[in-house]
């Protein structure tokens, strides 16, 4: 499988441009200069940044120059420091992964497509010529299994507009099913080159969100280690709901170690590999609420792995979030974490 090179190792700055108050405090405090600086001294090599529209868009469509400034910012800083970024759109007009219940037009919506389609060639005019440093990823979580074939026109129509204007930037396109591993499969043949298959990687899902609210059916007192044994934990995620067993139902698993991961991301793998195109995680980590020697562990496996299959990568998160690297929560096995990421 063909390496992306360098994108191999970073950390996501969620909860900056996206899933927060929009606010230019909220902007110029959540994460500065320094940080960048930090990512850099750690030694990674990459940071991806999630915005949404309303970063630079307004309810109405109208651009924000602020919001792209923000931006532009951080390719600067990402130069100074000799990082590499990942542009994501975490929300589009019409479409959030947090939100189900109003996000099923926005694939079936022609307008709200067309308006999907000229942010992304608004971005690509603007930092196209910025492609030896920044890399575009269309879309966060698209959830729905039943969109896969109006996704891939949508990210078709897209990667179009982009290349009209921007011919060498890498774009990211991920799979439906919340970018599950198993949706790459689903994505169309690469249009060119310079595409990158992207996933999320939080399985076992009921140990990296034990206790997370939104999760479907968590209790918000339930604790599982990891390793724990495969029945137990096929038997809690069949209680919680049936959306979390499958990733633990493939043939031959013993154990939700080495062979768990080598089986949900077998698929992917050889999607990648038969296209020859690069496979990139834009987001894997442990919420807090896990115990941390589980969650050290749990890095160890999956970092393993990752570097087995030459997979780049982006940890979730780099502050708060409910999964922050620096947060005082993680503190005691940070040091430890770092040179896994």
């Amino acid at each position: 499988m063909r390496i992306w090179k360098g994108y191999q190792h970073g950390i996501n700055f969620g909860g900056w441009f996206s899933q927060k108050e929009h606010t230019e405090k909220h902007y110029q405090t959540f994460i500065t200069e320094a940080d960048f600086a930090t990512v850099a001294r750690w030694g990674l090599d990459h940071v991806r940044i999630p915005v949404d529209y309303e970063l630079v868009e307004s309810e109405g469509g109208i651009l924000k120059e602020d919001g792209f400034r923000w931006i532009k910012q951080c390719i600067l800083w990402c130069r100074k420091y000799d990082l590499h970024m990942i542009l994501n759109l975490h929300k589009t007009a019409g479409y959030s992964f947090a939100d189900e219940s109003d996000s099923g037009e926005f694939f079936t919506n022609l307008a709200l497509q067309a308006r999907f389609i000229s942010l992304w060639q608004e971005f690509a005019k603007r930092f196209g010529n910025d492609s030896d440093v920044v890399a575009f990823e269309l879309l966060n979580e698209a959830a729905d299994m039943h969109t896969a074939k109006d996704w891939n026109q949508i990210a078709a129509n897209a990667i179009a507009a982009i290349r009209s204007v921007a011919p060498d930037v890498f774009i990211l396109a991920g799979g439906i099913h919340y970018n599950g591993a198993d949706g790459v499969t689903l994505l169309d043949a690469p249009a060119d080159s310079r595409i990158v298959y992207s996933f999320h990687c939080y399985d076992p899902i009921i140990f990296t969100h034990q206790t997370a609210q939104w999760i479907k059916g968590m209790p918000k007192d339930f604790h599982i280690a990891y390793p724990d044994t495969l029945a137990n934990y096929r038997r809690w995620s069949a209680a919680f709901s049936k959306e979390y067993i499958g990733s633990l139902l493939h043939e031959g698993l013993t154990d939700v170690e080495t062979s768990f991961f080598e089986a949900n991301l077998s698929a992917a793998i050889s999607a990648a590999e038969k296209y020859d195109v690069p496979l990139y995680c834009s987001e894997y980590g442990v919420i807090h609420q896990a115990d941390l020697e589980s969650t050290l562990h749990w890095y160890q496996t999956i970092s393993a792995v990752f570097e087995k299959h030459h997979i780049g990568r982006a940890a979730w998160t780099y502050k708060e979030m409910d999964f922050g690297l620096t947060d005082a929560e993680a503190f005691p096995v940070m040091q430890k974490v770092l040179p896994l990421l």
